[in-house]
Order: structure tokens, then sequence, then C-alpha cells
């Protein structure tokens, strides 16, 4: 998965060596038509740099954006948060998309122009239908909310390099208490409207709450994960004297023991109070305006217009079809009985495990590693295009791995100070199965996430909205499709390995049927446990993990198989056009060399490559 995240011809054609297609139509015959040539450059010219004002100003108002791409400047402060600033935003947007309507003809634009000119209205439009259902959005969850996510982004993108940084890092906790302040008046006035999370997932967040201030300098328990960050980085220090490192612990003390002991004592609070309020209904159906709510997170995060009904259908037929493949895998390893007594066998049997142990742990990591080194070996055979970036293997901090994902990917810096990194939770190793681990390394690094959000991140003459554009079913389409790729070159290494792929894959068949099922069927979790622990071979605390997930986050989980299946069915439509003229390579191309676009622009890029080798 990935932890955030908005092409055409020219970009498209050009990087699969049909370029002289694109300037042959567009080559001035007289000297009219090269007026118009010439307008036609410069008003795309102009709405380039349109583009790139509008992100530095977005840029501008986050300082903790600036930081994760690895932008200098505002180093030692935290984003508004607040409602308002929320609003701001969304005015902001509404304005632009305004602008671009008002000073901008697409019809004068070239073909590249064009679709940026579509993507960003595309993009606008989805922001501010998202805001209309703001107060719909849980701020807080145990899945990615401010009060486990602020720490660790100081800890994983705050850059130490020199004294300034430790000061900056050191205002950053003294902000701590102003930014999760404006969460916790967002969530009060959510909880004033009857917004408030299913009674069973406060102990979850008060558990990554409270892990925050666990330690030194705030008690005996250990050491906090803060102050163990922080003064690590203030030891690296070569060029800062013992006396001034001592001076730059005391003042991250005080900050810790001050403003982040405060907010973090204030939220506790609010936990509570919200907890003796809530009730156990957890489906978006509970909400004010519950249903258009969920069918606005189903196009935010299918970009299409399916129903909930049309959308469960399909996981239904999705989950049968992947078992008939499962059950003739266990043919072939030949074991006798059940497809759920097969299930019950990797759950159970120790070998399907590393020992959960830190040596355990160290071996997953290792292997992993290996995994993705060796596709790596094996790019040619099926792209052209491939990331500059590198993308390494590491453990979630222990700090959040009880609330944390499973596994998750974060993209590099822009300027290649940081490599993209396939984050696994090693919390409890039993949750994680080793005929699991090639699928799940695919999808998260090489040849999914990394592969395409890397590329897109290095794509260039295309404004910066595009290259670091996130649409959920086109990036998570991708990742889980990506999967199935290393089988077509016998990477798999055995038939366990495979049913790996496929218990990968009937798992997010099986979330088009119980997120639609808990937020528009009013499915009951221990429902939806039935139904994951019937179908699939995942373990029951895994299940209940994702389930929870689903809960808090609707719409989400419905995204990876929507986007595959469009991308399988863009395959099968490519090579039955274009027979032994189809190229794998070039089609996958077309997918990744234009970025993240919405499933209904990318069906029309690879009609536009059909139809150019026709």
């Amino acid at each position: 998965m990935s932890n955030s995240k908005n092409i055409l011809a020219a970009v498209l054609i050009a990087s699969t060596g049909l370029m002289t297609l694109t300037l042959g139509a567009c080559k001035p015959k007289n000297s009219k038509t090269t007026e118009q040539h010439a307008l036609v450059v410069s008003e795309s010219q102009r709405l380039t740099d349109w583009f790139n004002d509008r992100f530095e100003d977005q840029v501008a108002r986050s300082p903790m954006t600036q930081t994760y791409l690895g932008m200098d400047g505002n180093q030692d402060k935290l984003d508004d948060v607040s409602k308002i600033a929320a609003d701001e935003n969304a005015a902001l947007t509404d304005a632009w998309l305004k602008e671009i309507r008002t000073r901008f003809d697409p019809d004068r634009l070239d073909e590249a122009s064009k679709l940026s000119y579509r993507l960003y209205e595309f993009a606008a439009e989805d922001q501010l239908a998202s805001h209309e259902f703001l107060g719909n959005e849980y701020v807080f969850q145990h899945m990615s909310g401010p009060h486990s996510s602020l720490p660790s982004f100081l800890m994983n993108f705050h850059s130490v390099d020199s004294e300034d940084d430790i000061e900056n890092y050191i205002a950053r906790l003294n902000g701590f208490e102003a930014y999760l302040g404006n969460y916790i008046d967002r969530s009060e006035a959510q909880a004033q409207a009857g917004v408030l999370l299913p009674k069973f997932v406060y102990p979850k967040i008060r558990e990554a709450a409270q892990n925050v201030i666990k330690g030194e300098p705030f008690d005996n328990t250990g050491t906090s994960p803060l102050w163990n960050d922080i003064t690590s980085k203030i030891e690296a220090l070569d060029k800062v004297g013992d006396e001034r490192k001592a001076e730059l612990k005391q003042s991250a003390r005080q900050a810790l023991t001050g403003p982040v002991k405060s907010a973090y004592t204030t939220l506790l609070e609010t936990f509570d109070r919200h907890e003796s309020m809530a009730t156990n209904d957890d489906g978006a159906w509970k909400l004010p305006n519950g249903e258009a709510y969920y069918q606005s997170r189903l196009k935010h995060y299918t970009t299409t217009d399916m129903t909930a009904d049309e959308i469960h259908e399909i996981g239904l037929k999705e989950v049968a079809r992947i078992q008939g493949e499962m059950r003739a895998i266990m043919q072939e390893v030949e074991f006798e009985g059940t497809l759920q007594e097969f299930f019950t066998y990797l759950r159970n049997d120790p070998k399907f495990t590393f020992e959960n142990t830190d040596d355990g742990r160290e071996k997953y990591i290792s292997q992993a590693t290996e995994i993705i080194d060796n596709m790596k070996s094996h790019l040619d055979d099926l792209f052209i295009t491939k990331p500059k970036a590198d993308v390494i293997v590491k453990r979630v901090e222990p700090f959040r791995e009880a609330t944390a994902f499973g596994a998750f990917y974060n993209m590099p810096a822009l300027d290649g100070s940081r490599p993209g990194t396939y984050y696994i939770n090693l919390k409890d190793m039993n949750e994680l199965p080793i005929y699991q681990m090639q699928a799940l390394a695919y999808h998260e690094g090489i040849p999914g996430h990394h592969m395409q959000i890397a590329i897109g991140m290095e794509l260039e003459d295309l404004p910066r909205f595009r290259t670091l554009g996130s649409h959920t079913p086109y990036v998570e389409g991708w990742a889980l499709y990506s999967e199935s790729l290393p089988k077509e070159l016998g990477l798999y290494t055995d038939p366990y390995q495979d049913f790996g792929r496929l218990s990968m894959e009937i798992f997010r068949a099986a979330r088009l049927v119980l997120d639609t099922g808990i937020h528009s069927k009013k499915w009951t979790r221990e429902q939806a446990v039935k139904y994951m622990m019937e179908n699939t071979a995942n373990s029951e605390g895994d299940i209940r993990a994702e389930i929870d997930r689903y809960i808090v986050w609707p719409g989400q989980a419905t995204a990876y198989k929507v986007g595959m299946i469009k991308i399988q069915e863009l395959r099968s439509k490519a090579e039955g056009a274009l027979g032994d003229d189809f190229d794998i390579r070039e089609f996958h191309d077309v997918i990744l060399a234009n970025g993240s676009v919405p499933l209904t622009v990318l069906e029309e890029l690879v009609d536009q490559w059909i139809e150019s080798k026709s």
C-alpha cells in the first residue's frame, strides 16, 4: 500500500520511441499554420507556468510537505491543520478551478497540456467533493491519525545534518501542542455532531498515543521514541561540542516534557471522553448523510461511478474465480482436503512463519531485500522506463507497530537524498506468512509501488501536480497487478509462494465484499470476520486488523481490485488488438510513463497507443 498518495501523447509517444508521429502531425506547412503552432506552444507554456505557480503556492502553505519532499525552508514549522485552514484550502481550490477555466481555452493547447488541464479539473473537483464531507472523516483513527503520524514524520523525514536542523527539530516539538490542539478541536466538533469512532477503536488510539510519552524523559519505563531519536541525532553531529550537545538535549527534554506531554495528555483526556459517548455501530451508514458520504468515498477511491451493489457483486465473483485457481495449487502440492482445511493448515503450521524473535525479524528484512534485488535484475524484460531512485526495506518503528499498516511504501525525496522505503510491520511474525513474502515485496517495492511512484516523480516536462499525483485505483491497482508480473518470468520460487500471490489477490477481492457490506449493507464486525475467515487464508489476527481498517476508512479498500481489473482488461484489449505487435514493455510504459491518472483516462491512453500501432 501507499501511506499519500494527483498525460498524454507527447510524453507517451516520446517514451515509446514514436515521437515522430506527434511531431509530424504538428509540423507547420505555411505561415498560417506556423502562427497557429506558435500560439499553441505559447498558450501551453503559459498553462505550465500557471500550474507551477499553483504548486508552489500549495507547497508554501505546508512546511511538512516541504520536508517530506526533501525541500529546504520552514523546517522549524508544522502545518496549520485547523478547520479554518482546511476551509481556506478548499476556497483556494475553488478559486483556482474558476481561474483556470476563465484564463485558458483547452482548444488552444497542445495535447499534453490538454490532458494536464483535464487532470487538474478532475483533481480540483474531487478535492471539493471530499471537502463537502470533511465532517464525516474521522480526525483520529488507528491507521493513520496525527497522534502517531506526527512523531513518525519527525523521526523519518526531518533530516538532521547540522545544529540548525536540531534546533528546527526542537522548534517542531514545541509546536506539538498547537498542531494536535487544532485536530482535537476538529474532533470535538465532530463528536458534538454525532461523528464518533466505534467504541472498540478508542483503546487502539489510546495505546498509540500513550506510547509516544512512555519512557525517558517522561517516566522511568525505558526510552521514549522521540527522545531516543533526537538524542541519537544530536550525538551524531561531529562538528558540535559536548557542551553544546548537552544544551541541545536539555532543550529537547524541555520541549518533550512541556508542549509534547501537554498535547498528549489533553489528547488522551479527549479520547476518554469521546469513548464514553461512542457506540459499537461501525459503518458509514451511521454518519450524517451517510449514504451520500459513502458513495462519495467510492467515487473518490475508484474514480468511477460504480455503486456499492455493483462493487459488492464484482467482489463475490472474483473471490469465487480466485478460489478455483487456489484449488489447482492444492492439487499441485498434493494436499487432500477442502480449501478451508488448506487455509487452516497454512495458518497453523509453524514452517510457514519465521520465529517471533529479533532473529526472525532480521531474516525477514534480509530475505525481502533479496527478493527486491533479484527483481531488479529482470526489469529489462518488462520495462523501458525504470526509476533512478533506489528502494530499501525497513522495519516499522516499534512505538507504532500496534496500529500501523502491515506493510506500506513511502516515496523517495525529490532531491534523491532519501530512497523509497518499503516498510514492514514485524510486531508479530505469526501474522507474516513466509509464503506471502514474494508477492508482498513485489507489491510494495519492485515492480509495484516503487516502480510506479518513483517513475512518476522523475518524469520531466510535466507539472508537479502530475508527477506527485495519486489516484488510488491507479496506484494500488498497479501494485496489485504487478504481483502477477514475476510469475510471467518464473520468479515465484515454489507453488506456495504462488499461492501467496493468490491469497493476496483474494484478500483484495474480499475487500470489495467487506467494505460495501460494512458501509452499505450494515454488516456487523463479526459478520465480516466470519466471511474473511471462510474465504481467505489470512490469520484471524490479521483479518480483524484489516476489518477494523475498513471500518475507519470507508471506500479505500475497494481501490485495489477495481484498479487491477481495469489494467488487466486494458492489457487483454491491447493483446487482442495488436497480436504479434503487442510489446509488454511498451504497454507498461503507456501505463507508467504518464503519471497517475483516473481509470477513464488510463483507458484512453491505452486506446491511443493501440491506434498508433495499428
